[in-house]
């Protein structure tokens, strides 16, 4: 494995953090508090190719490979979560979908604006009875001539009402289990389909996490999205890229708490000392960049093994629960350095900590991360 960066590499990364530090961190906590994303940072970020990272040039992506993919995601990442994730569902698994399983019409009406970030997506599969068990899904879809009709509800779906494209799961007879999945795309505006609740987060408030509510929803049997049986496998087989993009975000949001909570350690004075100048301070900061670069190298190898195109499912998941609980740990000392102040709003590292947990929850719980790695651990 070799994680040197070509000068290409370098510049693309380079205009990643430009952006990310002039562009998204000076509003990143006016987002926060008013659950807003700034929607031109949006557009610019379309218009700089950040909307197709890991899509080859020749189908009109920016053409990046994984491992600069990580590289920016953690630029993003530390100037503004909210803004990292709607990049990495839309860039890691909507347009994984939209290459791989969606036929040449799909492409032709919807890829070049989602490569753009003209049209932003959306991936749907949880439901309020089926969260880490997928199989138990039970969105409702039930042929009618040349139609589906959809019924029923899909909750804590990032990108929520910001989105123009879902890739909405179901099934067609929930008794098959998994070979009754079905995966379709549904454009905003469908009769039937409509936005429930916005759901009142913890952290990324930015970024619009909602439910989806079908009823009697006429979705038109061209869009669907591989073939009836295949919806579960669909979902499952673009999870590692999802997972490497989430490994990212939650090390740029715990190499944010750790600038910030170094650069604290040396401004603040106890005991007429800086506080870094206390051992207790220096262990917890030398523990923070420790555990960062670890989960740095962690996530790197993920990529690495998905740009030889091969399936990184082991290296996806050991990166992505090591990052997250990484990102909980660096969050943590960094509100402890900071004292009565890392409470207080005034101060990032209370945002960074409320954006930091829930990664270790979507794209796979640490608890399922355990599961996928011990399964293929005991396989050899």
């Amino acid at each position: 494995m070799e994680f040197s960066l070509t000068s290409d590499q370098e510049m693309i990364i380079k205009t990643a953090r430009d952006f990310a530090q002039k562009k998204l961190k000076p509003v990143a906590a006016h987002c926060d508090e008013t659950g807003n994303i700034n929607k031109g940072n949006l557009k610019e970020l379309g218009r700089l190719g950040f909307f197709s990272m890991v899509v080859p040039e020749e189908e009109g992506g920016a053409g990046m490979d994984y491992v600069t993919y990580a590289h920016c995601m953690i630029e993003f990442s530390k100037a503004c979560a909210s803004t990292a994730v709607i990049l990495s569902v839309h860039n890691s698994l909507c347009l994984d979908i939209m290459r791989h399983f969606a036929n040449d019409t799909h492409k032709k009406k919807y890829l070049d604006d989602m490569l753009t970030g003209k049209k932003i997506a959306a991936f749907s599969l949880t439901e309020p009875n089926a969260g880490s068990d997928a199989t138990e899904i039970s969105l409702n879809a039930k042929l009618d001539g040349d139609h589906y009709i959809l019924n029923g509800t899909k909750c804590f779906v990032t990108n929520g009402d910001l989105a123009d494209i879902y890739f909405v799961f179901g099934t067609v007879n929930k008794e098959l289990g998994s070979k009754g999945t079905v995966c379709f795309l549904v454009e905003k505006g469908t009769p039937g389909f409509s936005i429930g609740k916005h759901e009142k987060k913890m952290g990324l408030k930015a970024s619009p996490t909602t439910e989806l509510i079908f009823e009697n929803a006429k979705v038109p049997v061209a869009n669907l999205i591989g073939e009836e049986g295949r919806g579960i496998k669909i979902a499952l087989s673009i999870l590692e890229g999802g997972r490497i993009g989430i490994a990212a975000q939650a090390i740029g949001i715990a190499e944010a708490a750790y600038e910030a909570a170094k650069s604290y350690s040396k401004e603040r004075v106890q005991f007429k000392k800086p506080l870094c100048a206390n051992q207790a301070i220096a262990f917890k900061l030398a523990d923070m960049l420790t555990r960062i670069e670890a989960a740095k190298y962690l996530t790197y190898r993920a990529a690495w093994v998905k740009d030889q195109g091969k399936k990184p499912t082991l290296e996806a998941s050991m990166a992505k629960l090591f990052a997250s609980e990484t990102a909980q740990f660096v969050t943590y000392e960094a509100v402890q350095i900071h004292g009565g102040y890392g409470y207080i709003v005034e101060y990032p590292v209370e945002r960074y900590f409320r954006d930091a947990r829930v990664t270790t929850i979507y794209e796979g719980t640490s608890e399922i991360q355990r599961i996928v790695i011990s399964n293929n651990l005991l396989k050899n």
